[in-house]
């Protein structure tokens, strides 16, 4: 259903019942690694997107999740304040 390279890949699936009786199913929220594997820092420029940082150092520009679990951000707009982002190891 996702992308191979999506952090949803591999986040599973649970169903919910509801108040209706309608069973819906729902995917998991992915979990960032509790030490992901820094492969360095990156001095971001203003308006420098993360797609483009992480088709650079990931080799794929819908690898951008993986920057922000890296950082410890679950929402990418929040790295926009920080003038270092940390790069991962390619996912």
């Amino acid at each position: 259903m996702f992308h191979p390279g999506s952090r949803y890949a591999d986040a599973g699936t649970y169903q919910v019942t509801r108040p209706g009786g309608a069973v819906v199913t729902a995917t998991r929220l992915p979990l960032p690694p509790t030490a992901p594997a820094v492969l360095g820092w990156q001095r971001r420029a203003d308006g420098e997107r993360l797609d483009l940082l992480a088709a650079h150092f990931l080799g794929d520009p819908t690898a951008s999740w993986a920057l922000g679990f890296a950082n410890a951000a679950m929402v990418l707009d929040a790295l926009a304040a920080r003038p270092l982002v940390a790069v991962p190891r390619a996912v």
